[in-house]
Order: C-alpha cells, then sequence, then structure tokens
C-alpha cells in the first residue's frame, strides 16, 4: 500500500506477535533492542532501523519516527548504509507471507530431548518449498529460527499421553517430538508430513488418484 503511506496512520503490527526486528531481522531482548513502530507502515522495528524522521501527512506533517524503507519513500533521500546488501537465506522467508501460501501452518509445541519441557512456535510447511518444515518463533517473524528437511523421515502416532496430543518425526537416532492442540490438528500434521518425507510436492494430484 505505498500509496497511502504517510496519508493514513497506518495499522499497527502487535508487538507480541514478533521477536525480531521486521526491517534488518535482529532478534529483540529487553536491553540492548527495544521494539519501536514505524508510524508509516506499522511494522516493528529496532532502534536502529527506525532512527528516521519524516513528515507524515495524516498527522498534520509533523515529523514522526518512520522505518529506512519508509524515510527513503516518504523523502525521496537515500541511505549510504545498504542493509538489504545481504543474500537472503533460506530461512529468511517471511511467516505471515509463506503462511499465505503453504500446505499446512499452525502453532505447535515442540518438546525437547526428555520430552519435558518444549517451545512452542509456528510451523509451516509451504506450498513452494512443500519438503521442508519452517519454524517461527512467532506468526508474524520475517525469519525462521530453523527448518527441518522432511525427506526420508518417518510419521509416528504417539498414542494418548496425559490428554496431549503427540506425534514424531524420526529418521536414525533423530527424533522430534510435537504436540498438537488438538486430535484434528494432529492428524493434519500428520499427513502432511508423511507426504513431504516421501516426496509427494503437490497433494491434490494425489487425491485425484484416490477420487479415480
Amino acid at each position: 500500500q505505498t500509496e497511502e503511506l504517510g496519508r493514513r496512520a497506518p495499522q499497527w503490527v502487535r508487538d507480541n506477535l514478533v521477536t525480531m526486528c521486521m526491517r534488518c531481522k535482529e532478534p529483540f531482548n529487553a536491553i540492548t533492542r527495544r521494539r519501536h513502530h514505524c508510524r508509516a507502515c506499522g511494522y516493528v522495528v529496532c532502534a536502529r532501523c527506525s532512527d528516521y524522521k519524516a513528515e507524515l501527512q495524516y498527522d498534520g506533517n509533523r515529523p514522526n519516527r518512520v522505518c529506512q524503507e519508509c524515510f527513503i519513500f516518504l523523502t525521496g533521500h537515500t541511505v549510504l548504509e545498504d542493509r538489504e546488501g545481504k543474500h537472503k537465506g533460506i530461512l529468511e522467508k517471511g511467516a505471515a507471507e509463506i503462511s499465505s501460501r503453504s500446505l499446512l501452518c499452525s502453532s505447535l509445541q515442540l518438546l525437547d530431548k526428555n520430552g519435558k519441557g518444549g517451545t512452542r512456535g509456528w510451523f509451516v510447511i509451504p506450498q513452494d518449498d512443500p519438503l521442508v518444515l519452517y519454524i517461527y518463533a512467532a506468526p508474524q517473524d520475517v525469519r525462521a529460527h530453523t527448518s527441518i528437511p522432511l525427506l526420508g523421515y518417518q510419521v509416528r502416532d504417539v498414542p494418548q499421553s496425559e490428554s496431549r496430543h503427540l506425534f514424531q518425526l524420526a529418521q536414525s537416532r533423530q527424533v522430534f517430538t510435537f504436540v498438537a492442540d488438538t486430535e484434528e490438528l494432529k492428524r493434519r500434521w500428520m499427513k502432511a508430513m508423511a507426504r513431504s518425507a516421501a516426496g509427494i510436492t503437490h497433494p491434490e494430484e494425489e487425491e485425484e488418484e484416490d477420487a479415480g
């Protein structure tokens, strides 16, 4: 919505949906990296990426804190330092962007090796990379913190224990244990992961064969 930039107040991305700067991808922490909102686009950005001021029409043309990209767009000034020169790695796909074109995405919990505690995250199998599971800390993050190539893994059901919906990915000694919120969500993930593990990249082709 570049034509709207500065003309109307943006919808702010909520702080709790983001664990890293939406521009430079650096993780936020309590001391050195605090969250700021760009007053033009509404993104959550770090102090370094929002160290710019631009006059915004919706605020009576008063100078407001904006991110580097909006500063360049709104003022026409260029910024000497080019942080976008970095090559986009495989994990640099934004969660919201790939979730909108995914075979399956949802919140899951990944248990630690002892099966006790674990981390909750946002898990995505993208349509354009259907043999890989991307794991994000939050659903609006612009960078995945890890990925698991699914090809060759076995998908195993874990009979209900303590009413938790558990399932596993296993390959030789490597085992990942997941917890889904519902039994139905667990079944959907097991089916999607099994397809990816078998190298099936177009589920609709398989379903057409089943129908025939």
